[in-house]
């Protein structure tokens, strides 16, 4: 008998998820169950989402529980800095002692820091890198409304600093009580947003596996049932956006690749995505996955052994040794961009060769996501990685 021994770790994640078409309409239920004596919530969300009419039910719902509610719907992509303290403004007037996002990353982000902002005297300049915010938070309940982010289920907050540069709140107060999974709200999703959201996702499932500092057995496990359910339904969501069956798949898949990630951190995949996003206003799930193939062949000298691992759930039956299979990994990733559409090079989006060194750049900045990855990240690297991309 052979007795395998783990490496120390720790694991968090939220502690009330509900994963049911229609759910979302029920939240009056929810909130009274969890939270009894909260009476004046606050959705946050973005104008688009708000045009769908599909707000309606929950605030009906909330309402009908007892709940005053206020919208603020004035989050945009890579919200930066000023959106957050207008929302915390916003919900300190209306005196709010819920927090519902109800969105996509960006509203469930700025929901997080609205929960943690609003009552205390904390600025949230301070609140930057990872554990430093302090005290505690109002109820907070995420809902998401594209299969990618994961927020639902992560403690990170990433805002837009400055011009162009991204920072992110990294602390266990973000946590939400409760999320909630409706493929319902997704249903009206672009094909080329449901791919680059449902792609994001499946980077993140990669990045916590091969993750060089925790990656533990919990978080392996949930990358490779995220995998699953995300490689075997994001084409069938892109191709049929109706299909309720597949949509719950793929919103229960980027949930099981937050909870993965929140514990077994991102890496280069993401540290390289994020210039591309702030400089260039690329959605992050594509920017990930302009980078991704790139990224992946980079780090192979170091991580073959658990791409190859993780080729065998994307390609099922797959042999030969680890760099065969690792390339079969990064081909299958490549397909699934290919079939769905979406942008496959970053001259495709606007970038050009002079461009290179300013993302570089800004890349070498990404220290929280670079530390993570399983081979060691220079700037001539950085460079040549999205060289390889254009």
């Amino acid at each position: 008998m052979t007795t395998t021994t783990f490496r120390p770790f720790s694991f968090s994640t939220v502690p009330h998820v509900v994963s049911e078409p229609g759910a979302a309409k029920r939240i009056g239920t929810y909130v009274s169950q969890h939270f009894p004596s909260t009476r004046r919530a606050l959705i946050v969300t973005d104008n688009g989402f708000l045009k769908t009419g599909l707000v309606n039910a929950p605030i009906d719902s909330l309402k009908e529980a007892g709940l005053s509610v206020n919208i603020f719907s004035d989050v945009v992509a890579d919200p930066p800095e000023a959106i957050v303290l207008k929302a915390v403004n916003n919900a300190r007037t209306h005196d709010i002692d819920l927090v519902i996002g109800l969105g996509g990353g960006s509203s469930m982000d700025v929901a997080k820091l609205i929960a943690v902002l609003t009552g205390t005297d904390q600025e949230l300049k301070s609140m930057y890198g990872i554990g430093n915010v302090k005290g505690g938070r109002l109820p907070l309940v995420q809902i998401p409304t594209t299969a990618g982010t994961g927020s639902e289920v992560t403690p990170i907050s990433i805002v837009t600093t400055g011009a162009t540069t991204k920072m992110g709140v990294v602390s266990p107060q973000l946590y939400a009580d409760l999320a909630i999974l409706d493929a319902a709200l997704t249903i009206g999703l672009p094909p080329k947003v449901t791919a680059a959201t449902g792609i994001d996702a499946m980077v993140h499932a990669i990045e916590a596996y091969t993750t060089r500092l925790k990656k533990n057995p919990l978080s392996d496990m949930l990358a490779c049932q995220a995998l699953t359910l995300l490689s075997n339904n994001i084409v069938a969501a892109c191709e049929d956006g109706k299909n309720l069956a597949v949509r719950q798949a793929m919103l229960l898949g980027a949930m099981l690749a937050g909870q993965s990630f929140a514990n077994a951190p991102c890496a280069a995949v993401h540290a390289l995505a994020y210039p591309i996003g702030g400089i260039f206003h690329v959605p992050h799930g594509l920017s990930n996955s302009l980078v991704l193939p790139h990224v992946l062949r980079f780090n192979a000298p170091s991580a073959a052994t658990q791409y190859a691992e993780l080729a065998e759930i994307l390609t099922p039956g797959i042999t030969g040794s680890a760099e065969a299979r690792t390339q079969a990994l990064i081909d299958r990733m490549d397909e699934i961009a290919r079939r769905t559409g979406i942008e496959t090079t970053l001259r495709q989006v606007g970038i050009s060769e002079a461009d290179l060194d300013r993302l570089a750049d800004d890349a070498m900045l990404q220290t929280r996501l670079l530390t993570n990855n399983p081979r060691e990240v220079t700037r001539p690297d950085a460079r040549a990685i999205y060289a390889a991309a254009l």
